[in-house]
């Protein structure tokens, strides 16, 4: 029963998330070839506001329901109001302090911009507890519902409005009609109705679980955008742009494989926490699988980075190619990352969580503070070698408990490490012989997934077997109602 719902759970996870990725991926290819570099580099300069305020509604609160045992309504509904009151007080906040923040970019557009992006902390406040109820029960095919239409109605009005001289506001309006559309469709689907009801002694008991998620969850964004903040004071507008597309295609395919891990990985998890060999047995296969797929993936996009470029954003973006060579390795330890922090969160321990957090800060201010000066391309380099460390210190813990460290998951990488590289021989071999950069790019991903695929069964490799299982339960099981 339990595999049956992982297996499930992963492809309705699976679905959303790719479904999603692509839908946003063609969204974004357009919009790239309409708009400028600098407008997205003006959404780049309000990416750390908007994310820390998103971290400050959801404040783990939600998480602390998924890893309980038993929850009640009243636990649903405090989790409700609270959302409310605190998106009021962050919009707020965010609505005064937008002139201060213009001024600090020197960017006056921003005042209008942040007050009304600002307004989608609202919807995402609506639909926290939908979610959170569906990801307990697993039932991620009506939350990829919800995405999906959200990535639709989002994709069509920011095209709409790009296409008709919006400019910078078209991406607004992608985001805000996006959330909106998704947030209807979760109140449709989600049988849970608000009582406005909220219990202290529920909430002190979620915040008890949840403030360590919150502490960690607000320092993580402010790592993730903190190159947007020195890139958008020092730099032109433009090298922020450039900087956060490169962010976005490296994260579709490693944020994506990321996001499938955490959301199905972690109810999963929790679900068997007191039992220590079925806890060991999923979270070290999901180490393997999510590096079977993920290596092989980033190099092979860092090898196709400028046919990818110009192919698909055109020369207008030809700045971008050495940025986004460097971006996808800087990416590519995160789908590992993710299951080891999702296990401490599983088994309880969140304050091992946000311990393992912060210690890694130390890293990325001596990383900013040598590369900051050297320019972008030198700050994603630095963040490649932050990255490798942080994916060891997260390894750490969950290895000390579970015997599964960073040794023995490098150790379980060094045959996919090594039959990538054979590849990425192959693949260069290729571009090279060939001309035209759409040639280049259908044959690279042509020849990059047969000799990657083929080497693995030469070589008997274990993860091409059991991702094959996978992919045979999730055909063959598909249509079986989850008991």
């Amino acid at each position: 029963m339990l595999q049956s719902k992982a297996v499930k759970g992963v492809m309705w996870s699976a679905i959303d998330k790719f479904a999603v990725q692509f839908g946003q991926f063609s969204v974004s290819i357009l919009l790239a070839r309409i708009l400028l570099p600098e407008d997205f580099g003006l959404i780049g300069m309000l990416a750390v506001f908007i994310a820390i305020s998103q971290t400050f509604i959801e404040s783990g609160l939600g998480t602390g329901l998924i890893q309980r045992q038993e929850r009640t309504k009243v636990d649903f509904s405090t989790l409700f109001v609270f959302n409310l009151v605190v998106s009021t007080l962050i919009y707020s906040v965010l609505f005064f302090s937008a002139p201060y923040i213009a001024s600090f970019f020197k960017q006056p557009q921003l005042v209008a911009l942040l007050r009304v992006l600002s307004l989608n902390l609202f919807i995402i406040a609506f639909s926290i507890v939908q979610r959170t109820q569906l990801t307990i029960i697993l039932d991620f095919k009506s939350i990829a519902k919800s995405n999906v239409v959200g990535v639709i109605f989002g994709g069509i009005s920011g095209v709409v409005a790009a296409m008709n001289g919006y400019g910078v506001w078209s991406l607004v309006y992608q985001i805000l009609v996006g959330s909106f559309a998704s947030c209807i469709v979760l109140w449709f689907l989600s049988n849970w109705k608000p009582s406005f009801v909220f219990s202290k002694k529920s909430f002190q008991s979620l915040f008890n679980f949840g403030s360590k998620l919150l502490i960690a969850g607000l320092y993580a964004q402010l790592l993730n955008n903190v190159y947007n903040i020195f890139l958008g004071k020092f730099y032109p507008t433009s090298t922020l742009g450039y900087y956060t597309r490169a962010k976005n295609f490296a994260d579709i395919s490693s944020g994506t494989i990321s996001s499938i891990l955490q959301q199905v990985t972690f109810p999963l998890l929790a679900s068997v926490q007191n039992d220590k060999e079925k806890v060991v047995f999923v979270y070290s296969k999901m180490i393997r699988l999510s590096a079977f797929v993920i290596i092989p993936m980033m190099t092979l996009i860092a090898l196709l980075s400028k046919p990818i470029v110009l192919v698909l954003l055109t020369d207008k973006w030809i700045s971008l190619i050495p940025l986004l060579q460097w971006m996808v390795f800087a990416r590519i330890f995160l789908p590992m990352s993710v299951i080891n922090l999702s296990l401490l969160n599983a088994i309880g321990r969140s304050d091992l969580f946000l311990k393992v957090d912060l210690s890694k800060f130390p890293l990325t201010v001596i990383a900013l503070i040598i590369t900051l000066p050297l320019g972008v391309k030198a700050m994603i380099i630095g963040h490649v070698i932050t990255s490798a460390l942080s994916f060891i210190i997260n390894a750490y813990l969950p290895g000390k408990f579970y015997g599964y460290g960073p040794l023995h998951q490098l150790k379980d990488m060094m045959p996919i490490f090594g039959i990538t590289i054979i590849m990425a021989g192959f693949v260069f071999i290729t571009t090279y012989i060939v001309e035209g950069f759409l040639l280049q790019l259908l044959l690279g991903i042509l020849v990059g997934l047969v000799s990657y695929l083929s080497i693995c069964k030469l070589f008997k490799l274990r993860e091409l077997s059991e991702s094959w299982e996978l992919l045979s339960r999730l055909f063959t099981e598909r249509s079986t109602p989850i008991k």
